[in-house]
């Protein structure tokens, strides 16, 4: 299944080791080094439905979020593996969507349950947000610089 394969094709730029991909234009002859899972995605030819909505969920993630375009993808795709081997299984789709909307409000549940509220401590709530910038930035371009612009930009943050 294409969907399958378009998942797998980017789950291997994941993580720290994540490799890059060479895209080449066969149009154009242009070669592209990325490991950008919507990049990749964006100039693969896919003529599959089911594909082209990965495609549309790994846009609408890059243009709301600006990252986690690859993890969204690679996720959907394992939804999508596990709900064909449960209809193998005569499991009705209206079943595994019900799942999946139970298995959305537990793990919303869990994310609230596990939020603390650090407004009472502006310097740990500062602390925390340098971290999580600090961990976006690792996969990004300015890896290096990591430091100096997870606290620039929570400093702007506090700001507001």
């Amino acid at each position: 299944m294409f969907i399958q394969f378009a998942a797998d094709l980017v789950k291997t730029t994941l993580g720290p080791k994540g490799m890059d991909k060479i895209l080449q234009s066969q149009e154009l002859g242009s070669v592209t080094i990325t490991n950008d899972g919507a990049t990749i995605l964006k100039n693969i030819h896919i003529d599959n439905a089911a594909a082209k909505v990965l495609v549309n969920i790994s846009k609408t993630q890059d243009d709301e979020v600006g990252d986690g375009t690859t993890s969204v993808v690679v996720l959907a795709g394992e939804l999508l593996r596990q709900a064909e081997k449960l209809i193998a299984m005569r499991v009705h789709p209206m079943t595994i969507i019900e799942g999946w909307r139970k298995a959305a409000d537990i793990a919303r549940q869990a994310l609230i349950d596990s939020a603390v509220d650090m407004s009472g401590d502006p310097e740990k709530m500062k602390a925390a947000l340098i971290e999580v910038a600090e961990t976006t930035l690792s996969s990004k371009i300015l890896s290096g610089e990591k430091h100096k612009f997870s606290r620039l930009a929570v400093d702007a943050v506090m700001r507001l």
